[in-house]
């Protein structure tokens, strides 16, 4: 389980107490559930129309993050239960009174799983459409935040000044277990055009059998200390160090992943699990990369978002999208 925590407006404070809970809702996916839930200790007493008390906010708290696999879902529950935030405020005061309590969710889970949330804990689970979900909260972000969006490139961020008025249409990229390629044209105009079924899911289900990690962070954690060019097949490899140059190609470039597994006479046991990872990382984010600048081109769209927890802030998967896509331009 990972948890972060951010004040409004936005400053990271980890480990403060949580407050009076005003908000919750969850993300249920395929490999992943997303749990956030809005706390706040400024608060006073209102009563409805029916006479019934209960608290109002200031609008001023602290949005707390966690996250856990789905096939853990029990440690979800236990969390839920331990911070009681199905008691909290989950319902609107001029809503009628009931005993269940009724939980904003989205994604594949939140029907999978609907019964377990109720027969467990006694919440009701209504459900939102997760595309509807994700393409809304990619245009709030967009336009209400400043520097959510940037470039990662070698290493280097550099925040990007977004017009408002020339946003759409673009192409949202989001890299769950698997990758959904949208295009938005607008507030709530948005089709899918794309994706593929080679994703998160199939980094951390190929990385659990390859090295054995237990969880996506540390098969994740793993790649950093990896270097992919003991397993991948370079261009190089092939033309005896040297560069492609006829058809553009450095001796960098990586010709087959995994390719030298084919010639190396070696079993899985001889080959470093950090170095493993890290082809797997290379290879499934470079897949990536020149699906969406593909589709970018397709549809003449010039610029393309990548979100969700694979990015997630990892630099080496950041830069490896970005190098593909530039590749491909």
């Amino acid at each position: 389980m990972d948890i972060l925590e951010v004040g409004i407006p936005g400053k990271w404070e980890p480990n403060l107490p949580d407050g009076h809970i005003s908000h919750f809702a969850l993300d249920i996916g395929g490999s992943l559930i997303k749990l956030v839930y809005f706390s706040t200790n400024d608060e006073f007493d209102v009563v409805d129309k029916a006479g019934r008390l209960g608290k109002q906010s200031l609008g001023k708290g602290r949005f707390h993050f966690a996250n856990f696999e789905t096939s853990k879902i029990n440690d979800c529950l236990e969390f839920i239960q331990t911070k009681q935030l199905h008691l909290g405020g989950c319902q609107h005061l001029e809503a009628p009174p009931t005993d269940t309590t009724i939980i904003k969710a989205t994604g594949g889970g939140s029907y999978k799983y609907a019964d377990l949330f109720k027969e467990k804990l006694g919440i009701c689970l209504d459900k939102e459409d997760e595309m509807d979900c994700l393409v809304a909260g990619a245009n709030f972000l967009l336009k209400a935040v400043h520097q959510e969006a940037f470039t990662f490139m070698h290493g280097q961020k550099e925040f990007v000044n977004i017009d408002h008025n020339d946003l759409y249409p673009y192409l949202l990229v989001n890299i769950g277990s698997g990758v959904s390629m949208l295009k938005v044209d607008g507030e709530g105009k948005f089709e899918r055009v794309s994706g593929t079924n080679v994703g998160g899911g199939t980094f951390w289900g190929l990385g659990r059998l390859l090295t054995n990690c237990k969880s996506f962070d540390e098969l994740l954690e793993l790649s950093h200390k990896g270097n992919n060019r003991m397993i991948d097949m370079l261009v190089g490899d092939i033309y005896g160090g040297m560069d492609h140059s006829k058809v553009g190609l450095s001796s960098t470039t990586i010709a087959s992943s995994f390719g030298k597994a084919v010639s190396d006479n070696k079993e899985l046991a001889d080959y470093r699990p950090e170095d493993i990872s890290r082809s797997l990382l290379r290879m499934i984010s470079n897949n990536i990369g020149q699906i969406s600048y593909l589709n970018a081109l397709r549809f003449g769209l010039k610029r393309i978002f990548f979100g969700g927890f694979f990015i997630g802030g990892h630099t080496y998967t950041m830069d490896t999208i970005s190098v593909a896509v530039h590749f491909w331009r």
